[in-house]
């Protein structure tokens, strides 16, 4: 039998994937009070998402102060949905976006006088700089939260409760994350977005394949720390070698490497904090993360010569329709190479 509340969860779930209809789903859990994410992102598809056991592991979370976050999943690309948070937009924002053809699929209030909006551009996967550059776009154009505006943000899933101390009713409850609407349906102007973006990465495109002459300038955008990071993983030739890499290890390789051109330490946070695949990916504390990667990035001593790739061999992973673990890296395996580069 099921409860009233897991069947009005299940509800608000239904509603929301309906309009961003995608396989599969990244559901990422935080502690609002510690900030540290619970233990294993996962991924789920619609089925099992709202899966009455599902729903009841989140709801528990949630009520043990758990927000929970969700986007459409597509590995190191953007699945097609551009997440817009519109906490201090305009009260016709929505009536604007509609006539403007950037309808969104999905509308959620997070809280009282608080929006989150999805909106579909594309039915293929997009490159993270093209992804970043509609983001940021349809930020400026209707007011939405510039630091959310990147390709890989997640919104947070309709039916459970917004953690946030400051979001909480004058009794003290916590407010419900609501569906507004949901469609599916993509942006009318969808093709207009893409050409904009790309001209607009053309124009911000690196010359060089991550090895110029000199330090990236001060000013460190979203376009040019995908690019740098990308072109370290090309260069490298990442993907081929290692299917599925350790991003922290590689996140070392291309601190060392900015490193040692001279790149200045809060170049090198900005461009693993904005383009190292899935960041902070579940780090309870990101910006200790990545003081301690440019700690490690430091010249080694005289000697050392190897480094250590951990690569995800675990006989214990499970797939998503076992479950939905995320795939981690853990210390299964070990490759080491002869050299400090890769």
């Amino acid at each position: 039998m099921i409860d009233r509340g897991t069947m009005l969860t299940m509800q608000a779930i239904r509603r929301q994937l309906a309009g961003m209809s995608h396989d599969l789903y990244l559901v990422r859990l935080i502690h609002n009070h510690t900030r540290r994410a619970f233990p294993g992102e996962r991924l789920w598809t619609a089925t099992q998402l709202i899966n009455p056991a599902t729903i009841g592991f989140l709801r528990m979370r949630n009520r043990q102060g758990c927000d929970i976050f969700i986007e459409p999943y597509a590995d190191d690309r953007n699945a097609g949905y551009i997440l817009l948070d519109l906490d201090r937009a305009e009260s016709d924002v929505l009536g604007r976006m509609r006539n403007n053809g950037s309808h969104p699929c999905v509308v959620l209030q997070t809280s009282p006088g608080h929006l989150q909006a999805w909106i579909h551009v594309s039915t293929s996967p997009l490159e993270p700089c093209i992804a970043t550059a509609i983001a940021r776009q349809l930020a400026r154009d209707y007011g939405g939260d510039y630091a959310s505006a990147d390709w890989r943000h997640l919104g947070r899933l309709a039916g459970f409760t917004n953690q946030k101390p400051t979001r909480r009713s004058w009794c003290g409850y916590a407010p419900w994350v609501k569906v507004v609407s949901a469609q599916r349906v993509m942006a009318a102007q969808a093709e207009a977005f893409l050409i904009s973006a790309r001209a607009s990465v053309s124009r911000h495109r690196l010359v060089a394949d991550c090895n110029p002459t000199s330090p990236p300038s001060v000013s460190m955008g979203a376009l040019t720390a995908i690019e740098i990071y990308r072109g370290c993983m090309q260069q490298w030739r990442i993907r081929e070698r290692f299917p599925q890499p350790d991003w922290s290890i590689v996140d070392l390789w291309v601190a060392r490497h900015l490193v040692a051109r001279g790149t200045p330490a809060t170049q090198i946070r900005d461009i693993l904090r904005l383009a190292s695949p899935q960041f902070p990916r579940g780090h309870g504390d990101p910006e200790d993360c990545l003081q301690r990667t440019l700690t490690r990035a430091a010249p080694p001593p005289e000697g050392v010569l190897c480094e250590a790739l951990v690569m995800d061999s675990s006989p214990f992973r499970r797939s998503p329709a076992e479950g939905g673990l995320h795939p981690r890296a853990n210390s299964g395996s070990q490759l080491l190479l002869q050299q400090q580069r890769p």
